[in-house]
């Protein structure tokens, strides 16, 4: 399904000063569907009582969603941006990692909806998102 198929150091190469760089996102997995990546439970992660903020969930999981339309757009003169997002958190987490894995609902020629599940290191879940994304001309 996917027009493009970088590597994850191409990937990764995509996200140097941005949000996910900062949190210490990293890539792990790029399927025919689907794309992995990993987010550590730290200091950078943490709210105030010490396990994962919600809002850290939520920039990894936009930003699987954003990669994975990112990857199937053909056309250059395209960009993906982010229309809605939600997420249902479901199990705190201190420290480790947590996972996440985005798949396609829907990828239409103007909209993309994706789901991306979080899990944490035992693999139960974490928190459930959809991201809801609208394909528009470059430079919109």
């Amino acid at each position: 399904m996917f027009t493009k198929t970088p590597t994850i150091d191409q990937l990764h190469a995509l996200s140097q000063n941005t949000i996910s760089n900062h949190l210490g996102i990293e890539f792990t997995e790029i399927g025919a569907d689907y794309v992995v990546a990993r987010m550590p439970v730290d200091n950078r992660t943490h709210q105030p009582f010490g396990i994962l903020h919600g809002g850290a969930s939520v920039v990894l999981a936009e930003t699987l969603g954003s990669i994975a339309s990112y990857l199937t757009i053909a056309d250059d003169n395209q960009q993906a941006v982010g229309l809605e997002i939600n997420a249902n958190h479901l199990r705190p987490v201190k420290e480790g990692f947590v996972y996440g894995k985005v798949t396609p609902i829907h990828v239409g020629r103007t909209t993309h909806i994706w789901d991306i599940r979080i899990t944490n290191e035992q693999d139960k879940l974490v928190c459930i998102s959809r991201l809801t994304v609208a394909i528009v001309n470059a430079g919109r």
